[in-house]
């Protein structure tokens, strides 16, 4: 594992740059803002970028380890297959790397399935994981979703160039000519069944769920999904002491392709990755009357 780091240190620039070499793929990665490391992995066809509009609110507190993940952004494509199980083990050979021995993680999509996998396959490198619109089973999506994930190959090439897909894309990756060999692997890898339930077992972190209402997963399996972490299992009570260790968030008037930039969504997410409770009570409303 090789890495290279350099500095930018303006206006809104990240703190840091670099590469790191990690089992055939040199990924790029940025760091933003100080405080306790938090793994930011962006979706499918996407990078770092995606997260522009919320990327500031995360690095208030924390310090921002944003990654583009293996044949995005600026990160090479290579000759492996798209796998979240790989850039699972690649993300902690990175975190070993950057001497992080413990993060917090936040994936969308892709990268929630690179998240999820994380937490199974190195638990002690997560202390709280947040999943945001990602499945842990192939029929957790609509069932109109599945043709048209099976459709995706290099032949889209052309019909996706006013696309922010491939805008984004073609503005930094160091070979912009392998968008159709992307579109590819990502078919591929979309095409490719799935069940992660035993992995989802397998996670200790405490761990956040969140979608939108009208995402591409039906509400059925995201309640499945909370239900596999210990979730809806029982009324909290109320003094919030049956109150599950995990948590679920639906956001309203979302879809998949909003959640990752959604205010509504840090507003769920940050006071979950910083410890925050938020909760109300009415007995205290009460006392401070009285």
């Amino acid at each position: 594992m090789t890495s290279t780091v350099s500095a930018q240190n303006t206006g809104s620039s990240p703190a840091e740059t670099g590469h790191t070499l990690v089992n055939g793929v040199n990924y790029y990665h940025e760091i933003h803002g100080s405080g306790e490391p938090v793994l930011l992995l962006h979706g499918g066809l996407g990078s770092i970028d995606m997260f522009a509009p919320v990327l500031p609110a995360f690095a208030k507190a924390r310090t921002v380890i944003a990654v583009d993940l293996h044949g995005h952004g600026r990160t090479s494509l290579g000759d492996r297959a798209i796998r979240v199980q790989d850039m699972a083990d690649d993300m902690a050979g990175i975190l070993g790397h950057l001497d992080c021995d413990t993060v917090d993680v936040v994936g969308y999509s892709l990268g929630g399935g690179v998240a999820l996998h994380l937490a199974a396959r190195h638990p002690e490198r997560v202390r709280r994981l947040v999943i945001i619109s990602a499945g842990y089973s192939q029929d957790g999506f609509h069932p109109e979703m599945l043709p048209q994930q099976a459709q995706v190959s290099g032949a889209m090439a052309d019909m996706m160039k006013d696309t922010p897909m491939y805008k984004s894309y073609i503005a930094v990756a160091p070979r912009p000519q392998d968008f159709p060999e992307l579109l590819d692997r990502v078919g591929e890898f979309m095409r490719t069944p799935f069940d992660f339930e035993e992995d989802v077992k397998k996670i200790e972190a405490q761990t956040l769920l969140v979608f939108g209402d009208a995402d591409m997963f039906r509400l059925e399996h995201v309640v499945q999904f909370y239900k596999l972490l210990g979730g809806a299992q029982q009324d909290a009570g109320f003094m919030r002491e049956h109150m599950a260790r995990n948590r679920l968030a639906i956001l309203p008037d979302v879809t998949h392709y909003e959640t990752f930039m959604s205010p509504s969504m840090t507003a769920a997410v940050l006071p979950f990755i910083n410890g925050v409770n938020n909760a109300p009570s009415w007995a205290n409303q009460v006392d401070a009357k009285n």
